[in-house]
């Protein structure tokens, strides 16, 4: 686990940023079954670096191949599996990357459908709960606060969340909202009055079922960590540690919705830029903790609403960008790399996120255009992408190869480039992958 040094405080961002590299660089702590596979880290971790550094151009361009969904039903497993049964993805998963060897250990497989299923959650339908074994999860899009909760969000967000927001989208929580305002809870007497909603059964059994969803999770976070330390174990190096959010999305995505959050640019603005700016601590802390937690490198924070197809570069200037540097200041501040995954494409905001302090974020993108991005933020951010899951899907390996080529001679040149997928992929070859992976090869 990655540890402070003693003067961290005294720290500049890039020295903490540096320090992070040091250790991710050489693996330490990690047990690797071989002399060759720690080598093997070694070299990967240094590509990765370079590229990620922007100071030299690295021996050659890094690859990572986002597959796990592939990866899963190349096994012979069901997107429910990866829902409910993470404990039998393990050895399939570390078996694909050993045959499928990038420069970095991407794997995400889920899980939590246990835990979601006795919590009664209402945001989402996935495999086995409301859509077939097959098919993947599935946002709900609804208004679940109101514009007239906005003051009441703003005020207090932890109170709100844990007294309206959690009741409203978990069926087995609705009790929650007995319970007291927190603060209320400061003076010793015989029976707090606060503390009376503690004692109702329904509130009790509300949080006897939190605890229960717990030890669910705990469950599928052990077969997650086993998988990541197999894969670094087995030569291949990984950077991402935790999630966070652009407040922006924080709020559209599963408080207000889309319609909600669209409509509140135009009737509620002043109180919309309000509650992002109260939830920008809200998601550094979330990102700072999950780095504390996890020892890792990078955090990635997925971009939904902020694309160029949901609002116009004015309201992307006043509305998305301004929160979201923030947080990603925040994070960088701890030595943290932010790495956004720009979902849809984001031709029209590479001149206004380029307004950055030079290799302190990297950018994951999925149909902007990568020549321009390359053009744009040079020496100033690290890209990667973008390989797109239909040309991986119904693409031939030819063609694969030459848009994989095309990519690592134009955005590699001088460094500061990753090959990577567009976006995770489900439906592709495993002649298609190698041909993926044989592209960085000069």
């Amino acid at each position: 686990m990655f540890k402070k040094s003693e003067n961290w405080k005294e720290l500049t961002p890039r020295e903490k940023l540096a320090k992070r590299l040091d250790y991710f660089g050489e693996g330490q702590n990690i047990q690797f079954v071989s002399p060759e596979a720690g080598a093997a880290y070694k070299g990967r971790a240094t590509l990765v670096r370079d590229a990620l550094e922007l100071k030299k151009t690295p021996a050659r361009v890094p690859v990572m191949v986002s597959a796990s969904d592939y990866a899963v039903k190349r096994a012979g497993f069901t997107a429910r599996d990866a829902m409910y049964n993470l404990e039998k993805l393990v050895e399939p998963l570390i078996a694909f990357q050993m045959e499928f060897p990038s420069d970095l250990g991407f794997v995400s497989i889920g899980g939590g459908g246990k835990a979601l299923e006795h919590l009664d959650y209402k945001l989402y339908k996935w495999p086995g709960h409301g859509l077939p074994d097959t098919q993947c999860f599935q946002a709900v899009e609804g208004e679940y606060v109101t514009a007239d909760e906005y003051p009441k969000l703003i005020a207090d967000p932890s109170d709100f969340f844990m007294r309206t927001y959690l009741p409203q989208i978990f069926g087995e929580l609705e009790a929650m909202r007995m319970l007291p305002l927190l603060p209320m809870i400061q003076e010793i007497v015989l029976v707090p009055p606060a503390l009376m909603p503690f004692a109702m059964p329904e509130v009790q059994a509300a949080l006897k079922k939190l605890m229960e969803a717990a030890a669910f999770i705990m469950k599928d976070m052990m077969s997650i960590g086993a998988l990541a330390g197999q894969v670094a174990a087995n030569g291949f190096p990984g950077i991402f540690g935790g999630f966070s959010k652009a407040p922006f999305d924080a709020i559209g995505d599963t408080l207000r919705g889309t319609r909600g959050i669209m409509m509140d640019m135009y009737r509620n603005p002043d109180l919309l830029l309000e509650a992002c700016d109260r939830f920008v601590p809200l998601m550094i802390e979330a990102g700072v903790s999950a780095i504390e937690a996890t020892g890792a490198l990078a955090v990635i924070l997925p971009l939904h609403k902020g694309a160029d197809g949901f609002m116009s570069e004015a309201q992307f200037k006043k509305f998305y960008w301004p929160s979201l540097k923030k947080v990603l200041l925040g994070l960088a501040e701890e030595g943290i790399l932010p790495l956004c995954f720009a979902e849809g494409s984001y031709n029209k905001r590479l001149e206004v996120i380029s307004d950055f302090p030079a290799g302190m974020v990297a950018w994951m993108f999925d149909k902007t255009d990568m020549h321009r991005a390359k053009d744009i933020l040079k020496n100033k951010a690290c890209i990667l992408g973008n390989v797109s899951t239909s040309l991986m899907a119904a693409g031939t390996p030819e063609q694969v190869r030459a848009y994989c080529r095309d990519l690592v001679e134009y955005c590699g040149r001088d460094g500061g480039f990753i090959l990577t997928n567009g976006a995770s992929v489900e439906m592709t070859t495993d002649e298609n992958i190698r041909a993926m992976l044989d592209s960085v090869i000069m």
